[in-house]
């Protein structure tokens, strides 16, 4: 074998591993996306072969990534809250305008279908520290965006966060009647009525009080 050779024989091997974990992370992904969209339309005992199916990947390759239901249940559920926790933080860094950043927040976590996925693996990580600790980095985000809205004088003084996380976790929420791709239609209009009554000034006040919860996330 020629050095040149050598070389590259030596380079192909240098590239194996890391090769193989960009593989195994795509993977990873489109599992917990196959795997939410297929929980939300069927249950939590929907196939998990059609999970696979969807993902684009074999049983043998789902159970690597997923010891077994549970975990895989637990997991789309911290995958979810994640994302929204994510969002919120670039929403956090980016935006000037305090009010763009809290729409940006409540649009993304519509997007992510907050209210459909929680509703279906309510119970199922009560015990999870994973979901827990991106819950806790999440809600403190939105808390801050909201306040800074509030403050700038664009945010009614009387919301809270457990009110905009209910409401978020009630409108994203498909009806058994509803087919899911008009509800899609139907969800982002309603987003946008629900923040426009976000909005400073208020016509009238909230009935009762609704003091913050971060207990909301986990029990919507």
């Amino acid at each position: 074998m020629s050095s040149t050779d050598a070389a590259r024989s030596q380079g192909a091997r240098g590239c194996l591993a890391p090769c193989r974990r960009a593989d195994a992370s795509r993977n990873h992904e489109r599992i917990l996306t196959a795997a939410r969209a297929v929980f939300v339309e069927d249950g939590l005992e929907a196939s998990l072969d059609e999970v696979a199916r969807r993902a684009g990947v074999g049983n043998a390759t789902l159970y690597r990534h997923f010891g077994d239901r549970e975990d895989l249940i637990r997991q789309v559920a911290t995958h979810v809250i994640a994302q929204v926790a994510d969002d919120a933080e670039s929403a956090l860094a980016e935006e000037d305008d305090p009010f763009q950043a809290l729409r940006r927040c409540v649009e993304a976590a519509a997007s992510h279908g907050v209210g459909a996925v929680l509703q279906v693996v309510r119970g199922q990580f009560v015990k999870d520290e994973a979901f827990f600790a991106v819950r806790a980095r999440g809600t403190a985000a939105f808390e801050e965006i909201m306040r800074r809205a509030r403050e700038s004088g664009q945010l009614r003084p009387d919301v809270t966060f457990d009110d905009v996380w209910g409401m978020l976790a009630q409108l994203t929420r498909p009806l058994p009647c509803c087919d899911r791709a008009d509800f899609d239609v139907r969800a982002g209009r309603y987003i946008e009525l629900f923040l426009a009554g976000l909005r400073a000034p208020a016509p009238s006040e909230l009935p009762g009080s609704s003091p913050a919860s971060t207990d909301s996330i986990s029990q919507r």
